[in-house]
Order: C-alpha cells, then sequence, then structure tokens
C-alpha cells in the first residue's frame, strides 16, 4: 500500500507545539496523566510517590496501553509535559550535526533530542510500539517521547493495510511531541544463528524506503538509528556496511536531491564502526 493510500487514515500536518510548562506545573500534569491511565484500567493512582516514581508509572502504563481514543484535555496535558521535558533533554537540529561526505553526519546520543523533519525508528511488525514497560529499546524511547497519539496512528495505518508490516517497508506519522516533524517507522529483519541474503535485502529495504518515503514527502533531513541491531541479532559492523553503502548509492542515483542524511549511534562500539567506515568514504 502506497503513502497516499495510507495517509488518509492518519492526519500528516505539522504538529503544533504546546507551551511548556513550568517547573511546578509538572508535578500536577503527571498527577492528571496517571489519574486517567490508572482509572482506564480501575486502578488507583499513588500520589504519595516521588515524582520520579510517578513518571516512571505513567510511561509504563503507556508502554503497556492499548491504541485507544484519549480525551482531548488528558491531550493537552500530556503535550505540555512532554514537550517542556523534550525542551530539557536538549535539543539538537541536525543542521548543526557537521556532514562528512555526501551531506551524511554521524552523531552519538539519544535520538530523541534530534530536530530533523525525519527520525526513523526500529519497529516491530504490529507498528504499535514496545510494550515492555520502560524497555530501553528505541522503539519504546521513540513511542514514550512522542506521546500516546503514535501509537494511535500507527494502528489506524495497520487497519488501513490490513495486516502486520512486512519486513523492509517504511511507514510515515507525526512525531507529536519529539523535536522531529515525523517519524518513519520500518521493520527489519529479525536474526537468527547466522544472517541469510534475504535478511541482508529485508536491510537494504528498510533504507531503501525511508529514503524514498522522505523524498516522497519533500523531506531534507533524516535520521537513521541502527535497524536491526539490538534485540532483533543483525551484526552491528554488517549492519553499519549495509546502511553506509545503500545509503551512498540512493544518494548517488538522486544527486539532484537535497537530504541530509545522518546516522544516530547509541553506544560507543557503533559509533567506532560508522566512524571508521565512513572515514573511508
Amino acid at each position: 500500500m502506497s503513502l497516499g493510500e495510507y495517509r488518509s487514515a492518519i492526519d500528516l500536518t505539522p504538529y503544533p507545539r504546546p507551551q511548556p510548562l513550568g517547573a511546578d506545573e509538572k508535578n500536577g500534569a503527571c498527577d492528571t496523566l496517571l489519574r486517567f491511565l490508572m482509572r482506564e484500567r480501575g486502578l488507583i493512582a499513588a500520589f504519595s510517590s516521588t515524582y520520579e516514581r510517578k513518571r516512571a508509572l505513567v510511561r509504563a502504563q503507556m508502554n503497556t496501553r492499548q491504541p485507544l481514543p484519549v480525551p482531548a484535555d488528558i491531550l493537552d496535558v500530556q503535550d505540555r509535559l512532554f514537550w517542556t521535558e523534550s525542551i530539557e533533554r536538549g535539543i539538537v537540529n541536525v543542521s548543526d550535526i557537521p556532514a562528512v561526505k555526501y551531506d551524511i553526519a554521524l552523531w552519538e546520543g539519544d535520538i530523541s533530542r534530534l530536530e530533523a523533519d525525519a527520525i526513523v525508528n526500529a519497529a516491530n511488525k504490529s507498528l504499535l510500539g514496545c510494550f515492555l514497560a520502560g524497555h530501553n529499546c528505541i522503539d519504546n524511547v521513540i513511542h514514550s517521547a512522542a506521546g500516546m497519539q503514535l501509537r494511535n496512528d500507527c494502528r489506524r495505518i495497520i487497519s488501513a493495510i490490513g495486516h502486520e508490516e512486512e519486513n523492509g517497508n517504511a511507514r510515515i506519522t507525526r512525531a507529536y511531541n519529539l523535536p522531529a516533524r515525523y517519524v518513519i517507522h520500518t521493520v527489519g529483519p529479525m536474526v537468527g544463528r547466522s544472517v541469510t541474503d534475504e535478511q541482508r535485502a529485508d536491510l537494504r529495504g528498510c533504507y531503501l524506503s525511508s529514503l524514498d518515503l522522505a523524498m516522497e514527502m519533500g523531506l531534507h533531513s533524516i535520521v537513521f538509528c541502527c535497524i536491526g541491531t539490538g534485540v532483533f541479532n543483525f551484526p552491528s559492523d554488517e549492519a553499519a556496511e549495509i546502511a553506509t553503502g545503500t545509503v551512498v548509492k540512493w544518494k548517488l542515483r538522486n544527486a539532484s536531491y537535497p537530504l541530509k542524511v545522518v546516522f544516530d549511534t547509541f553506544r560507543p562500539s557503533d559509533t567506532k564502526i560508522y566512524k571508521t567506515i565512513l572515514g573511508m568514504m
């Protein structure tokens, strides 16, 4: 299914930035969200806990929550709190990250801090995000910082498609309370004992479909996480070779289209791998 066929199921207009909260308003906002999330499940919120504990509970409840409607007043509170947190984490504009070659750059850190036209999420086949409470995978981090709307949009896309997403494909949603404008969700291969040629092709497909989608949307910056590595078990060194090779070939074929590509790494070991490969370009 093409973008034109599923985009009617979701809103892709730029999401408005809310008014940030004052420092003395964050606790009340957290209480409001926790009360809503707990009452949905017939539970009572523990307001005697510390702010940090309550905020962790909000994330845990969000992570395990099914994609259901959310009242507008609750979304307003969530958006103000989450956008405030995005500001507090420190927003990094990808235009300030120096390129190595072919307008390709490398950055190590939290992808939820990056202000770009799109960041790429290593999604699962359901596209609904990670349902493990507080899990630190990239899928969970992105959904937890964006807000409850992201899972709802992904459900609408899957409903429009009529089946789980296939490896190598990419879909786009708004990024909501992330500094980025959009999130591109792509499903990498799950590797067993060894990597197969089909899995290599699937991983290349993740990068190609994401780049093609960015161009179709008229975007001019995109940030890739290390798709397929981590719990999906694709070897980091080979994944980086496929990622960089695929991006360079795409950019050479589309040399007239201005698109900055940033490879975002979280582990120093991955940063070292990418530095070595990009240094040989």
